[in-house]
């Protein structure tokens, strides 16, 4: 069975997309391929989306905050997933787009901030059962 590759695009690429990104390696294991980028990346992960994925048994402190340039090479994609950048979202190939109204959570406290990981956790599970 071949490899599906799925694109997970915010604006910073530090919190959602990143969060979404280690889930979907969490949980597709060897079935996927994932990548994450920002539209207008801020050059880190953030250390809160890190501390929430270290409460879950998952390292994000190795992920990088990467631009959609960066990815670009990994084109096409069969499902790109955007979260939040609206018309800051650049199209890129896929087969399949999706769009998850999910709220940056950069500066919500601990128990919000979980959350929205949280549900970025369940969204996630609910593709990789859809591909």
């Amino acid at each position: 069975m071949e490899k599906k590759k799925i694109l997970f695009v915010c604006v910073e690429n530090s919190n959602r997309s990143q969060m979404a990104e280690a889930f979907a390696k969490i949980h597709g294991r060897d079935r996927v391929e994932v990548f994450s980028a920002g539209s207008r990346p801020s050059g880190i992960v953030n250390a809160k989306a890190v501390a929430a994925m270290h409460e879950l048994g998952y390292n994000l402190s190795k992920h990088t905050s990467k631009s959609l340039q960066q990815v670009q090479s990994e084109a096409p994609f069969d499902v790109v997933v955007t979260m939040g950048c609206g018309d800051a979202c650049p199209w890129m190939p896929a087969r399949q787009f999706i769009d998850w109204e999910i709220s940056d959570p950069r500066d919500l406290p601990a128990s919000a901030f979980n959350n929205v990981r949280d549900e970025i956790e369940r969204k996630v599970k609910d593709l990789l059962a859809s591909i």
